[in-house]
């Protein structure tokens, strides 16, 4: 039985305007944990019905995930799935009587089938494997999937012996593409009539039909092993056959085929990251350039393409602290779309024109918002109203000049029970990346600072994404150098605006936010306290040790060969002269910036008798997903922030 959200709109406006009315609470630890996300928005083929996924606030280690449906018309959603484990990546059927999707509820991620007449949802695959992705066929009679080949008996065995050594580069197992024949009799069972398209020498990242057709197109590598990006675009016919249709000189993210089958779509650049929007027939030469939409006009990093009926593109491009929707033509024009909408994002688009998004800001967790053609966006969904209850601190946007004329957009926070004017008590965050942004949405650290007496900045200093490719390339082998100048303006900006207590400053951020953390207690005593989570001090250890390399390589080349700039560059190097009490985070088992960084920083700073704790999270990569680890971490930075920027911690 399905439960069913009853709340009309109406009664969801009065409602959350009654709560809001009654703002009051202080944010917590906890609370801010209690956040539902959603993606992955899927309209029906008829657009009369929306599938999603929403995210579950932690429980212990659980982060349950489930798919919702939405009737467009009323808008009344109801809960879909309700496996123990996870439910995601919604897949209509090109006829609508199905709804396939992602599940680990059995053995692996598998996909199931749920019939939208009745009954039950039931696996068509089985195994000891994964599948990473799959897509229905036009004409629905297929199924493409990509998963490893099953573990042999021997691999079996040795796992189960713990005689499990690995060879690095020549044991791991590949994503392949499979086909999958489906008929509305189909089991688990028949899971064993899939074939492989690939062989077991290509990893398959993302595959797509191509309309009207039995091909497929996909990215894939064969180089899998590479420390380089060596992905490219191919065409793969139904006997296996693949076609190099391009090989893009730098990365690029994810692809959309035209609705008519004759052009794709994906995001690319040479620059670290995927920036621009090109644009390639299918039936053109191998070694024809691709169409670049948006490097002369719309200079922004972009993301979430979707074709529309009429052959332009719908894209999501970053614009300083905000996310803006464009239409763009065949000729590059970008055009906004409701440019009242809150940061859409995870767009879809249904055959009338209905457009659905997740959108949000910085006061407003994200909900799923519909606009009907040429029409205004309205908030559809309430998964988050309890956030009503609690009084978040709005954020108010500036701008200042760096020490070379360059400005530089930043975000104030201020303690949401001041009365007075300031100064305050205030710390500094910095991103991740550095090709990230602080955004237009709730942000843990600063929220939880403001609710306890603390004013938070937010500067998103060059390097950033949404200020166009020269300013997020403008860092490259400068790491601490002109962008954290930029931090240092800010800081001088905030003091002189009499905002930022120049006494009392901290600094904090995890990643590069943690690199930058680090660097600066070695270049200044102005910060009274630091927190870096998952940072860097060794530059070149890091790029020895870290899985993907090749972005740092874009960055500084390789250490073998040039090593003044990782030297010059890592916080290591001017330990020394580090006296600002910092507080470690890290995860155990991070991968991207392993746990050495850390260990390393902490024991050269306990050589030289600088005042450090390091606190190490069992089981943790990079992002932390654990309930009590996260509300630890949260606590604890509060607490040092406290101990060393507040004489007397305020109490909200």
């Amino acid at each position: 039985m399905f439960k069913q959200l009853s709340l009309t709109t109406a009664a969801l406006v009065i409602s959350l305007a009654a709560a809001a009315g009654a703002q009051s609470k202080p944010v917590t630890p906890q609370q801010l944990l209690n956040l539902h996300q959603i993606s992955d928005l899927r309209f029906s083929p008829d657009g009369a019905r929306l599938a999603f996924v929403v995210s579950e606030p932690v429980k212990g280690t659980d982060h349950p995930r489930h798919i919702w449906l939405m009737d467009v018309a009323s808008r009344r959603v109801r809960q879909f799935t309700y496996s123990a484990k996870s439910d995601d990546s919604p897949r209509w059927s090109p006829d609508g009587r199905y709804l396939a999707f992602l599940s680990n509820r059995d053995e692996g991620r598998q996909i199931y089938i749920m019939p939208m007449d009745g009954g039950d949802a039931y696996p068509i695959t089985e195994g000891k494997r994964s599948v990473g992705g799959f897509e229905w066929s036009p004409d629905g009679g297929q199924i493409a999937f990509t998963a490893p080949d099953e573990p042999t008996a021997d691999a079996e065995k040795k796992q189960k012996d713990k005689d499990d050594a690995l060879v690095v580069d020549h044991e791991g197992r590949n994503a392949r593409l499979w086909l999958l024949p489906f008929t509305p009799a189909s089991t688990a069972a028949d899971s064993k009539k899939a074939h492989a398209l690939t062989s077991s020498d290509w990893s398959i990242r993302e595959a797509e039909w191509v309309p009207h057709s039995d091909r497929l197109i996909v990215a894939a590598t064969n180089h899998p092993d590479s420390d380089d990006n060596t992905e490219r675009l191919f065409a793969v016919a139904a006997n296996g056959a693949m076609t190099l249709l391009y090989a893009p000189k730098g990365t690029f993210g994810a692809f959309q085929i035209s609705r008519d089958g004759t052009q794709i779509a994906y995001t690319g650049g040479e620059g670290p990251n995927p920036h621009d929007v090109m644009v390639r027939a299918l039936d053109v030469p191998p070694g024809s350039a691709s169409r670049d939409l948006t490097a002369s006009g719309l200079d922004r990093a972009m993301s979430g393409l979707e074709w529309r009926p009429d052959g332009t593109l719908l894209a999501d491009a970053e614009d300083g602290f905000e996310t803006r929707l464009y239409s763009i033509t065949a000729a590059g024009a970008a055009t906004p779309v409701d440019e009242a909408a809150p940061n859409p994002r995870s767009v879809a688009l249904a055959r009338d024109g209905m457009l659905a998004f997740v959108g949000g800001t910085a006061t407003r967790p994200p909900e799923i918002y519909l606009a009907p053609a040429h029409g205004t966006a309205q908030a559809a969904t309430h998964f988050n109203a309890s956030w009503s209850e609690y009084a978040l601190a709005a954020p108010s946007r500036f701008h200042f000049k760096s020490f070379d004329g360059m400005a530089i957009e930043g975000a104030l926070l201020k303690p949401v029970a001041a009365t007075g004017a300031g100064p305050w008590p205030t710390v500094i965050l910095v991103h991740g990346g550095p090709t990230g942004a602080w955004s237009d949405s709730i942000e843990s650290w600063g929220q939880l600072l403001a609710a306890h007496g603390f004013a938070a900045a937010y500067f998103n200093i060059r390097g950033s994404t949404g200020y166009g490719e020269k300013f997020l390339e403008s860092n490259r082998a400068d790491w601490g150098g002109a962008d954290y100048k930029d931090v240092m303006a800010g800081v001088d900006y905030l003091v002189k605006q009499g905002i930022a207590d120049p006494e009392r400053l901290g600094i904090g951020g995890w990643s590069y936010g943690g690199y930058m953390s680090e660097w600066a207690i070695t270049q200044t005593n102005r910060f009274k306290a630091a927190v870096s989570g998952a940072g860097m001090v060794d530059l070149m250890a890091e790029f020895e040790t870290e899985n993907g390399p090749s972005y740092d390589r874009w960055f500084w080349g390789l250490p073998y060969d040039k090593s003044d700039g990782f030297i010059q560059h890592s916080p290591l190097t001017y330990l020394k002269n580090a006296h600002t009490p910092i507080l470690i985070l890290q995860g155990i088992n991070d991968t991207t910036d392993p746990l050495g960084q850390s260990t390393g920083l902490y024991r050269g700073l306990k050589y030289y008798g600088a005042p450090a704790e390091l606190v190490e999270y069992p089981r943790e990569n990079h992002g932390f997903q654990e309930e009590q680890h996260q509300i630890d971490r949260l606590n604890r930075i509060l607490a040092w922030y406290q101990k060393y920027l507040q004489s007397s911690p305020a109490t909200p």
